[in-house]
C-alpha cells in the first residue's frame, strides 16, 4: 500500500486548484501548471484538499497512486514557490557567463558551449563558477541542470567539471611511481 498516496494534499494559500476529470490544474503567483492523472487513479477536490485513490486493487493502480500524488504536490509547490537547482563549476579556466537568456560555458573544449534555456526556465550566473536554474516545473528544472552537468561531468582524479551544489565526488588516487 502506498503510504504517500494516503495523505491528502492541502492546497496552499494563494493557489487555486481545479480537478476536471483526470486533469489537475493549479494557478498561483508564479504561473499555471497542469497534470493529467493516469486513468487507474481517482482524484477528488473537497474543501481545498486534493485526495488521490486507486480505482481498483490492481498492482498497476497501486504503483501509480503515490506517483500521482507526488506529481500533484510538485505542481502545487511549483506555482506557489518555484524550484531551484544550483550547479558549481570546478577546474582551472572553467567558467560560465550569461549571453542574453542563454548561458556560455568554458569547459576546456576548443570551443565555447552555448546552452539555450527552454521555455519556462530561467538561468542565472551569480558568480563565474556558479549556475542557478529556476522554474516552476520540477521535472524541467532537474532536466536542464542534468543537461548542463552532462557537458563536463566531475572526473574522479582532480574533481574538475560541473557538479550539483553540495554533491560529493568520489575521488580516486592517482598513478603511483
Amino acid at each position: 500500500m502506498s503510504r504517500i498516496g494516503k495523505r491528502p494534499l492541502a492546497v496552499p494559500q494563494g493557489v487555486t486548484a481545479t480537478v476536471d476529470g483526470q486533469t489537475v490544474t493549479a494557478k498561483g503567483p508564479k504561473g499555471e501548471l497542469k497534470f493529467v492523472v493516469n486513468d487507474e487513479v481517482l482524484v477528488k477536490l473537497e474543501n481545498s484538499e486534493i485526495s488521490v485513490q486507486p480505482r481498483d486493487s490492481s498492482k498497476d493502480a497501486h504503483s501509480k497512486w503515490g506517483m500521482s500524488r507526488s506529481q500533484i504536490e510538485n505542481i502545487l509547490i511549483g506555482v506557489k514557490d518555484g524550484f531551484e537547482r544550483r550547479l558549481e563549476i570546478q577546474g582551472v579556466g572553467y567558467r560560465a557567463a550569461m549571453q542574453g537568456k542563454n548561458i556560455q560555458l568554458s569547459l576546456g573544449f576548443s570551443h565555447e558551449v552555448i546552452y539555450q534555456a527552454p521555455e519556462g526556465i530561467t538561468l542565472a550566473c551569480p558568480k563565474p563558477t556558479e549556475i542557478t536554474v529556476t522554474g516552476i516545473d520540477k521535472q524541467k528544472v532537474g532536466q536542464v541542470a542534468a543537461e548542463i552537468r552532462e557537458y563536463r561531468q566531475p572526473e574522479p582524479y582532480k574533481g574538475k567539471g560541473v557538479r550539483y551544489a553540495g554533491e560529493k565526488v568520489f575521488r580516486k588516487e592517482g598513478k603511483k611511481k
